[in-house]
């Protein structure tokens, strides 16, 4: 008996089609569709409603949360200086985090039928539709959950007074990062750091998708040699 290799329906839901590709699955999802429309995910439009998420619902929501972290830690008798520097080390510490997630976590391999599904929500669907402007940024309310453990994280490796500074400085690295992501995508820049961050992402995406992890810099590439060779070095091999 021959098996039949499966195929995905692109004009049906997607979510719970993507599981059965198996091990083709990396294959596939690393093939990109450049469409600004991006496909249907489920059946049901509350769930569907929820993976669609407005660039500018990001600022919009999270921005009071951070300055209401800082507020904090300063009624908490920091000064401003100080609570400047708890912030900046905050933001610091997102991109750490940044690089891990995408590195380890949104790169995993997966081939099993639960792995592939909740990769392709997590990340294979970003790189799958890139320009999918609705999924670029990351869903509030899975962001809210997220944050329960993170605010954890930092409350047991921090005192009181500066875990709210931290925990808004990483906030605000976040929306940092996503507005930036976004940016990369859909904005034309005209300055060379934009720039030369735009082309670092794309190429991402479209020439070396195991390399060059930071979105908002290429800092922790260089720290732990995932920079993509440039073309030029491609050529001289």
């Amino acid at each position: 008996m021959v098996a039949h290799k499966f195929t995905v329906d692109l004009n049906k839901p997607l979510v719970f089609q993507v599981g059965h590709l198996g091990e083709s699955y990396q294959e596939w999802v690393h093939q990109p569709i450049v469409s600004k429309e991006g496909p249907r995910f489920f059946d049901s439009d509350f769930w569907e409603f929820l993976t669609r998420t407005a660039w500018w619902a990001i600022p919009t929501i999270w921005l009071p949360v951070v300055c209401w972290c800082i507020s904090m830690s300063v009624r908490m008798g920091h000064t401003l200086p100080q609570t400047a520097l708890m912030v900046a080390f905050g933001i610091f510490l997102w991109t750490f985090v940044e690089y891990v997630l995408h590195r380890f976590l949104f790169h995993i391999e997966t081939k099993s039928y639960w792995g592939n599904t909740i990769h392709y929500l997590l990340h294979g669907c970003h790189h799958k539709h890139p320009m999918d402007g609705l999924r670029l940024v990351f869903p509030p309310a899975a962001a809210a959950i997220l944050c329960i453990p993170f605010w954890n994280l930092i409350k047991f490796c921090a005192t009181p007074s500066t875990t709210p500074a931290l925990f808004g400085g990483g906030l605000l690295g976040y929306v940092i990062y996503d507005v930036t992501h976004y940016y990369l995508h859909h904005g034309q820049p005209t300055n060379q750091v934009p720039k030369s961050l735009k082309k670092y992402h794309l190429n991402h995406h479209f020439r070396i998708q195991n390399k060059g992890f930071g979105i908002t810099s290429a800092f922790w590439d260089r720290v732990f040699g995932t920079l993509p060779q440039t073309k030029a070095a491609d050529k001289a091999r």
